[in-house]
């Protein structure tokens, strides 16, 4: 079994092309997935997706197959030329796709390195995939170790401080647009978790939030739950406020543009839109007065803030490092101790075999069966004793498999799935529990 990672981010692709990757709704992801997962080779998989990347996370039991079969659907559901992209995807397997996983998970991947937003979007990910039955075993272990790594970097660096995020990032360049001016007016469209976050930026750079969406009641609850007062506006005003308010932040999940040139009306100030959205949420609009910014515009104070956080990043990469090569020895001792126990539930089972058969043909006397049983279980733990230090120190060599390859067919031992799914994550575990 192989680790790969399929990846398709804002370092490797436009807007343009993310759009078009994107999987805006929880029915596109379940097709996709249970497409891939039909597939022989491809064993389990979990798709992430969100702004400013396509995440496509599977085991499987052969990478270059895997890969193409992937692109191949991926080509289907975008219209984007299979070529296109094999040559824009970075591919990942083994020790590549874990750091890879650990990086995106601590947010070192992301266009606004430390924000805070991805991991729980990864774990999003994760349970819809788990709930479906797309992942079981291998892939929670692996995301198990992510979040652990992610919980270890925030520990260790202030990367996660200050609630980073794309939608923050689009409030502080809007503050820098209009200045020190006070009470400004800005529209945000949309009633979920990036609008939310959006809300909660402006309020607290001094703007006068209105919000609007399709869904009015979503609205209305999301304001209510702000101390400041947030003004609702009906959906049907959209046009109307687009040309009334100078600063306009839009992130819904419609698959195509909600605001179009027809809307855009002259205007004797200048107005600020900033399309964090993906698919995109506005056309494209040419106006004097207006300037319109996309989450790819928004990289130069990406690259600033990046700076700033550099001698953060190094240490948190470290930790990533560091935790890519234990979850490998972890996964290592996993499949050592299988082994052993099946080793002493074979001796067990000898014993109980040659014991039997002395007590049948008259060789012991059944009243010292107890005490016969005792010694050759002793012997026995004595035994193995060596072996199993031997084994288990063979967990961290590279010789590993071939070793415990060797000894489970000298000595016919079988796997043990009861032992293997001992170890799964707590994400998991919470499900089944909650199932």
């Amino acid at each position: 079994m192989s680790y790969l990672v399929i990846s398709f981010s804002h370092k490797n692709t436009d807007i343009q092309m993310r759009e078009k990757l994107a999987f805006p709704h929880e029915a596109d992801k379940d097709r996709f997935l249970n497409q891939i997962t039909k597939e022989k080779a491809i064993k389990e998989a979990i798709l992430l997706s969100t702004c400013n990347r396509v995440e496509i996370i599977i085991s499987t039991s052969s990478v270059s197959y895997a890969t193409e079969f992937i692109l191949e659907r991926l080509a289907s559901y975008s219209a984007i030329e299979f070529e296109d992209l094999m040559q824009r995807a970075d591919v990942y397997d083994n020790d590549g796709a874990i750091h890879h996983l650990f990086s995106v998970a601590s947010a070192l991947d992301s266009l606004v390195i430390g924000e805070t937003q991805i991991v729980g979007q990864l774990k999003d990910a994760f349970r819809f995939s788990l709930g479906k039955g797309y992942c079981h075993q291998n892939l929670p272990r692996a995301l198990h170790y992510a979040f652990k790594c992610a919980a270890a970097v925030r520990t260790a660096t202030t990367l996660g401080t200050g609630s980073v995020s794309v939608a923050s990032t689009a409030v502080l360049k809007a503050k820098e647009e209009i200045g020190n001016e006070e009470g400004v007016k800005a529209l945000v469209i949309g009633a979920g978790e990036m609008s939310e976050l959006t809300v909660k930026h402006l309020l607290s750079k001094g703007f006068k939030v209105v919000l609007t969406s399709r869904d009015i009641k979503k609205a209305t609850m999301l304001a209510q739950t702000f101390e400041t007062g947030v003004e609702v506006q009906d959906y049907a005003n959209l046009k109307k406020l687009l040309n009334e308010i100078p600063v306009m932040i839009t992130a819904t999940s419609a698959p195509y543009p909600i605001i179009t040139e027809n809307m855009v009306e002259e205007c004797n100030f200048d107005r600020y839109w900033f399309d964090i959205a993906v698919p995109r949420d506005i056309d494209d609009i040419e106006s004097p007065d207006l300037k319109i910014f996309t989450v790819d515009d928004l990289q130069f104070i990406v690259n600033a803030n990046m700076e700033l956080k550099a001698k953060q990043a190094k240490t948190a990469f470290g930790i990533v490092g560091k935790m890519s090569k234990e979850f490998f020895e972890w996964l290592k001792t996993l499949e050592v101790e299988p082994v052993i126990k099946h080793l002493h539930l074979r001796g067990e089972a000898v014993i109980d075999k040659k014991v039997n058969n002395a007590i049948k043909k008259g060789f012991i006397d059944k009243e010292n069966e107890e005490n016969i049983r005792k010694l050759c279980q002793t012997v026995l733990n004595e035994y193995l004793h060596q072996p199993s230090k031997k084994i288990k120190h063979l967990s961290k060599n590279m010789e590993c498999d071939i070793v415990l390859g060797a000894v489970q067919s000298m000595f016919e031992l079988k796997n043990d799935s009861n032992m293997l799914n001992k170890y799964k994550c707590e994400h998991a575990m919470n499900i089944n529990e909650r199932g």
